[in-house]
């Protein structure tokens, strides 16, 4: 099988295209055809072990998995014997955030790792980009108690991350003030936007509105810009650790003073993730947004254009 791979950690330069043995799944493990995965941020914090913190599960010297891939959607080949969850033919789609070595015409995976039957009618590149930006998004949600008329402030809302919130707030009848940039203001009055701030022209902290929530979702802001357009107990949570770890210190000390506070969302329970986003996307609630497409072949570059940081939603892979 053809397959990207990199030996040690640093930038798209590094990766390899190139042919590699075809595994065979053990009595656990089910053997996927890969049709789709995608290049996100966590494929680029893995691949160049940033934060630090990250070679303590990912390998602390050199990957440990050397197969570039976090996400996919694929169909059965084969099955273990003693796998009872799946059968050869089942289309499933799935995610780990220590990765998954998904940059390859075929991988192995144990039954219990976070997947599930992809939701009927489904592309296999819809479903590829509906997880990884997904799962953060709802632990983002499911660490705050929204309620009917919470307002809520989303930075950064044409990605991956951003776009999921977007329409995971949305399906709760949430008010939404998005922050994106000129040419994605009209995708963001789409996917139900109340109000939009074009980032390009105006600098959205200093908004007048008072909100109960903002939600960083490229963690390019920092609390002590967003405090002042929180409500007296509003919150703020960012999907980065922020200039020095910062927010995880305010995650740490804002709610012993009191008043407006930071919340750390450390992800959890990727298979609710996936089960939730199953549910939506059946319930026509979610549909993932994808900017641009690229051949296995071209994973390097796929890096690099996730790395500019000019993507909208997801940049996938059609293997």
């Amino acid at each position: 099988m053809n397959a990207i791979f990199h030996a040690q950690y640093g930038p798209p330069e590094l990766l390899k295209y190139q042919e590699m043995p075809t595994p065979a799944p053990g009595d656990d493990e089910l053997l996927i055809r890969v049709h789709a995965a995608t290049v996100n941020r966590t494929d680029s914090g893995i691949l160049r072990a940033q934060p630090f913190v990250l070679r303590f599960i990912t390998g602390l010297t050199r990957p440990k998995l050397p197969v570039t891939g976090t996400d996919f959607a694929g169909e059965v080949v084969a099955v273990g014997s003693r796998v009872k969850r799946f059968k050869a033919g089942d289309r499933i789609f799935g995610f780990r955030d220590s990765g998954l070595g998904s940059h390859a015409e075929y991988l192995t995976i144990a039954e219990d790792a976070p997947m599930a039957v992809m939701p009927s009618g489904l592309s296999y590149e819809a479903a590829a980009a509906s997880v990884e930006g997904t799962h953060y998004a709802i632990n983002f949600i499911n660490k705050v108690q929204l309620q009917p008329d919470s307002k809520v402030l989303v930075n950064g809302a044409t990605g991956a991350i951003g776009s999921a919130l977007l329409q995971l707030l949305k399906a709760r009848n949430i008010y939404v003030t998005a922050v994106g940039n000129t040419k994605n203001l009209d995708l963001l009055r789409a996917q139900g936007a109340d109000r939009v701030i074009d980032f390009e022209k105006e600098d959205f902290t200093r908004d007048e509105m008072k909100y109960d929530f903002i939600f960083d979702a490229v963690g390019k802001s920092s609390f002590g810009l967003c405090k002042p357009l929180l409500q007296p107990h509003g919150i703020y949570i960012s999907s980065e650790l922020g200039h020095m770890g910062q927010n995880l210190f305010y995650a740490l000390t804002t709610p012993i003073t009191g008043g407006k506070k930071v919340i750390f969302p450390v992800p959890s329970d990727i298979q609710a993730s996936v089960d939730e986003v199953k549910r939506l996307i059946e319930a026509g609630k979610f549909e993932a947004v994808i900017d641009r497409k690229y051949t296995l072949s071209e994973v390097p570059e796929a890096f690099q254009f996730v790395e500019s940081g000019q993507k909208t939603g997801n940049v996938v892979i059609a293997i």
